[in-house]
């Protein structure tokens, strides 16, 4: 079985995660030459081209398998470091570059998810954060590129384990005085075209999903703004940009004190999230596991309840 050099492995999981060689170099600590020769080292060894030198940079699949093999390299090392940490509690703390990858829906980042990773990172748990739709951050997973991702996706990856976390209910909102002006019925099947939604992005179908449901239609083409925050979505909406489809549990106190108004009170969509991660005996993965359980298991199922 071949062995690879570590230094090389890090090497080309920095270069995608940073973009490019020159911001590599820099987390590295290391020359860009150094960051070109440990590449084509790793390549002739494996006989192949890992990287399509596009913009943005993109492994190839070999590349993406040899990612992988350096994540889990950066997971052993964050074991072996939180070990020593209890023997040795004075010893280094973990290297930048050791970093802990995950992927996590924005609306989960916004309402439950960082207080429950607080202690972790508190502990000196070397924590990155990806954010992506809740549709699509398991592509994350799948190509290797974080160890554990919060999605909507219900069947579990080749190599990793699936936990189901609970619903996160949905509802339409405007602004009080945008309600009053636009819609002083709230959400009709007649209305819906002349309200512009703020999205997360492009990709972002919740609110045609959402106002599908409630207007019982099979199709509907929206007015779209994007925003790619889920506070920043909830601000743009305060400040009168259109109507948004945003977790109730962001916006229950906003609802309460009358800042929004709930345009469609009847309807809710509930879209349910499962935290995916390798299938590995790992200190660091059974922390995640059981912190994002625990949230999810209070905040969502208080949404259930109230929904």
């Amino acid at each position: 079985m071949r062995t690879f050099d570590s230094d090389a492995l890090e090497c080309l999981a920095t270069i995608v995660e940073e973009g490019g060689f020159e911001r590599a170099a820099v987390r590295l600590s290391v020359t860009q030459s150094a960051v070109s020769q440990r590449l084509r080292a790793l390549e002739a060894q494996v006989g192949t081209v890992l990287l399509v030198r596009t913009r943005p940079l993109r492994p190839t699949a070999a590349g993406r398998l040899l990612i992988k093999h350096a994540m889990q390299m950066r997971l052993l090392r964050a074991d072996l470091e939180s070990d020593l940490q209890d023997l040795a509690p004075d010893s280094d703390a973990p290297r930048e570059e050791d970093r802990i990858s995950i992927a996590i829906n924005a609306d989960s980042i916004a309402t439950w998810a960082l207080p429950a990773l607080g202690p972790l990172v508190s502990d000196g748990l070397p924590l990155e954060i990806i954010t992506d739709d809740q549709d699509f951050t398991h592509e994350w997973l799948r190509e290797g590129q974080v160890l554990g991702c919060v999605t909507t996706l219900k069947e579990a990856l080749r190599g990793c384990k699936v936990l189901p976390l609970g619903a996160m209910h949905y509802v339409a909102v405007a602004s009080a005085a945008y309600a009053r002006e636009h819609c002083p019925q709230g959400l009709t099947p007649h209305n819906f075209r002349q309200i512009p939604f703020i999205a997360f992005n492009r990709k972002d179908d919740l609110q045609a999903e959402f106002v599908g449901r409630a207007c019982g239609l099979r199709q509907v083409h929206l007015s779209q703004r994007f925003v790619p925050s889920s506070e920043g979505q909830v601000r743009a909406v305060l400040a009168g940009w259109g109507a948004s489809v945003v977790p109730e549990l962001q916006v229950r106190r906003l609802l309460a004190q009358g800042d929004l108004v709930n345009l469609a009170p009847r309807s809710t969509l509930p879209v349910k999230l499962y935290w995916h991660c390798w299938n590995l005996p790992s200190a660091a993965i059974d922390r995640l596991t059981a912190a994002l359980a625990a949230a999810a298991a209070q905040a969502l199922d208080v949404q259930t309840k109230s929904a």
